[in-house]
């Protein structure tokens, strides 16, 4: 399961990536008062504000699955392609936020939280 912890580490760092995107396309970034700073973007930079925020939601229901799925014993194969597909859809969900594409970015969100739910079902049956 080094695939799936390694995922883990990707999907613990991805928000500094989505809100370094916000930070780079935005108005000049003030790290005197950052929450000021983000209350004041729109568009794109605050679709990657958006999308950073919503990375932090979904990171402690991914990361536990996967260590849930190492203590059980779960089939590593499964674990490993679920967590897998959990950081691509994540990436492809912060593509389409940042392209304002609501419907499509849902529909990845819930795929992203199903591979959560899948690696806790996996989980779950090697328990």
């Amino acid at each position: 399961m080094q695939t799936a912890l390694l995922c883990v580490l990707v999907a613990g760092l991805l928000p500094y990536a989505f809100t370094g995107v916000a930070k780079a396309v935005g108005p000049r970034y003030d790290n005197r008062d950052v929450r000021a700073w983000q209350s004041h973007l729109n568009g794109v930079p605050y679709r990657a504000h958006a999308a950073h925020l919503n990375s932090f939601e979904a990171f402690p229901l991914f990361a536990a699955a996967v260590l849930a799925a190492m203590v059980a014993g779960a089939n590593p194969g499964r674990v490993n392609a679920l967590a897998l597909a959990f950081i691509v859809l994540r990436l492809a969900y912060f593509g389409a936020y940042l392209a304002n594409l609501a419907l499509l970015r849902s529909l990845l969100w819930f795929g992203a939280i199903g591979c959560s739910v899948a690696i806790f079902v996996a989980a779950l049956r090697a328990a």
